[in-house]
């Protein structure tokens, strides 16, 4: 596959990414969404610190200057949210494994 084939695929993974986790986190961060976080029995902080940080992580994904530092962030975010739902007995991760694997594919690809 030709250079320019692949830096378009890891283009359109950024945008794709960058754009569905900006607008499920603000989503996620919404009052509306604490009374089903709070089924979890999770505190409440830990919705909005994964909430916020994916905001500021899909942002800076979506500006060219930033968008490693993005990518690294919502690993980061990404990871920690897995790790979370899996002490808590929550086992359905998966669109979670596959943003996070998008994500280091973007922070290593571009």
């Amino acid at each position: 596959m030709p250079a320019s084939q692949a830096k378009t695929g890891i283009c359109v993974l950024q945008w794709t990414l960058g754009i569905v986790v900006l607008i499920e986190a603000v989503l996620f961060v919404m009052p509306g969404a604490a009374h089903e976080f709070a089924r979890t029995h999770m505190p409440g902080f830990i919705r909005l610190v994964i909430g916020i940080g994916e905001i500021l992580g899909a942002i800076l994904l979506l500006i060219p200057q930033t968008a490693i530092r993005g990518a690294w962030l919502l690993l980061a975010v990404f990871v920690m949210a897995i790790l979370i739902h899996l002490l808590h007995g929550l086992y359905g991760i998966g669109n979670v494994v596959v943003y996070a694997a998008a994500a280091f594919a973007i922070a290593v690809g571009k």
